[in-house]
């Protein structure tokens, strides 16, 4: 009976060290990777696009040729504050969900934002960060992550 009591009370005193582990694997292993699969995916999508092209919308896939903003320079890359025609929205499993200008639709997990800026003449920045609706547990933290490159003229 006390060898019982005692097995009892370890395993009760590890039982919040496997939950902190669970919410920890699932936030900044499982959650993170997707955020950051899904930012560079958005990145590879707008490294696609012609140096020049102003007009194709890569909110949708594939790209529609004639409403959207293509590498033109603006957007933001903070996901508190989204510019429209430069963020869209995945569920939980990565599929692209519709949206509407900046309006968060149902159903959506994931956002992503990016901007483009013209650092010179021929060279472009490109910024793309994507983050998560919410974390599992109580960490305060969402997970997002951000990548970044250039692109040249005339490729």
């Amino acid at each position: 009976m006390f060898a019982l009591l005692l097995m009892t009370i370890l395993a009760l005193g590890l039982l919040p060290l496997g939950v902190i582990a669970t919410t920890t694997t699932e936030n900044q292993g499982h959650l993170m990777a997707r955020t950051t699969e899904y930012s560079q995916d958005k990145l590879e999508q707008l490294l696609a696009l012609a140096f020049g092209d102003t007009t194709s919308d890569t909110r949708v896939f594939p790209a529609d040729d004639a409403t959207g903003t293509g590498l033109a320079a603006g957007g933001s890359s903070d996901p508190a504050n989204p510019v429209a025609l430069y963020v869209d929205y995945l569920d939980v499993d990565g599929t692209l969900v519709p949206s509407v200008g900046v309006a968060e639709p149902d159903g959506w997990f994931y956002k992503r934002v990016w901007s483009v800026t013209d650092v010179s003449a021929t060279l472009k920045e490109i910024t793309v960060t994507a983050i998560v609706r919410n974390a599992v547990g109580s960490t305060g933290r969402i997970p997002q992550s951000t990548v970044s490159s250039r692109k040249t003229s005339p490729f």
